[in-house]
């Protein structure tokens, strides 16, 4: 059986690994270092003798006063997952003891069941339906190895019932960009996926006159952020300050050209929707969203989805990635409204293995645990 080392690495090195694999969660990129600056990072490299074969991007967060760490690989680490886990793992954990971490935390870029966008429609249709899960989906033979191997290991799952915690979504929205046999779609297949209202909408703007440009950030930021931050007041959820975004921007900018998108839409002069855009080899995202209360019938924010769909063609990637749902499909759920949103683009919903602890010092690791909740993560 081959055998691996785990040992630091240059974020060129990292990135090298990066650019020669067709997917990677831009939050196991290099640059993502250079967001998260409030945590030690390093990035670390899995060798087969001189043969460097998996990458990860560690973000240290500290207990305070203590000198230990929760190691944290968001969306990762990048190895080959239908591999044998049994030897990917133990480095890794024998590295990250060594220096220190008291619990390691993973987010295993792999599905483990898919729903078709008409599975999700009916569901939400039929009353007895509460949950994507209770609807029966595609397995996926990887994700089901990945779960059992981290049960059995006393990996600890860490995927609250809702679908979102404090880490990344579990349940997330996709629309395959490529037929089954691998070649790309077109963009008039894509429009036939999505239902006769996303059709309509996407017309509907271009009809209004709603404008869309992009924009590598700079002053056209402050205009996003603005509109976020009314965004935010009006769901209820809490902004990220712009520094936070000034950020985002300078250090994935600076790793790849084009690595991060600012889409703009403005009807008449108004700026009435834009996105943050991210795209790593063959994997695009839809980051971040803001919509103005005003205007919301020039459909600002489907030209935005639209415009990002059609460069994500043009680029020839695999996956339009349309982030985190909640797995609710009851009517009566506030959160329902995201999930028919997206499934009106066609795509299929995902749920993923989701984020697992080790507890390399269970005492300090309850202890962060509890200080985490009383300042509410």
């Amino acid at each position: 059986m081959v055998t691996f080392t785990v040992r630091p690495i240059s974020p060129a090195e990292h990135l090298d690994h990066v650019r020669s694999q067709r997917s990677v969660s831009f939050l196991q990129t290099p640059a993502w270092a250079g967001v998260k600056t409030e945590w030690r990072s390093e990035s670390l490299g899995w060798y087969a003798g001189d043969r460097l074969v998996g990458t990860g991007l560690v973000l240290h967060r500290p207990v305070p006063r203590l000198g230990r760490t929760l190691a944290y690989l968001p969306w990762g680490p990048d190895i080959d997952w239908a591999g044998g886990l049994t030897v990917w793992f133990p480095p890794l954990v024998s590295y990250l003891r060594s220096q220190g971490a008291f619990a390691i935390r993973i987010a295993p870029p792999v599905p483990t069941d898919t729903w078709t966008a008409a599975q999700v429609k009916d569901g939400i249709a039929d009353p007895d339906v509460v949950r994507l899960t209770d609807l029966p989906g595609s397995i996926s033979s990887v994700g089901a190895e990945v779960t059992r191997y981290l049960r059995e290991a006393g990996w600890i799952p860490q995927n609250p019932e809702h679908g979102f915690g404090a880490g990344q979504p579990q349940f997330t929205y996709e629309i395959p960009l490529r037929h089954a046999d691998g070649t790309a779609r077109s963009e008039d297949d894509v429009l036939r996926g999505m239902n006769q209202l996303w059709r309509r909408n996407i017309k509907k703007a271009v009809k209004a006159g709603v404008e869309v440009t992009t924009s590598a950030g700079g002053e056209d930021l402050k205009a996003f952020h603005d509109l976020y931050v009314h965004t935010a007041e009006r769901d209820r959820f809490t902004a990220r300050p712009l520094a936070y975004f000034e950020k985002m921007f300078a250090a994935l900018s600076a790793e790849e050209p084009g690595r991060i998108a600012l889409y703009l839409a403005r009807h008449h002069g108004d700026l009435v929707a834009a996105t943050i855009y991210v795209r790593v080899g063959a994997h695009a995202w839809y980051v971040y969203g803001a919509s103005s209360t005003d205007k919301r019938d020039v459909r600002g924010s489907n030209a935005l989805q639209w415009a990002m769909i059609r460069d994500s063609l043009a680029a020839g990637c695999d996956v339009y990635d349309l982030r985190g749902i909640t797995p609710t499909l009851a009517a009566d759920d506030p959160h329902v409204g995201l999930i028919q949103f997206k499934v009106g683009t066609g795509g299929q919903a995902v749920r993923y293995v989701g984020e697992w602890d080790l507890l390399l010092r269970p005492v300090l690791y309850r202890a962060f645990d509890l200080y985490m909740r009383r300042r509410g993560r």
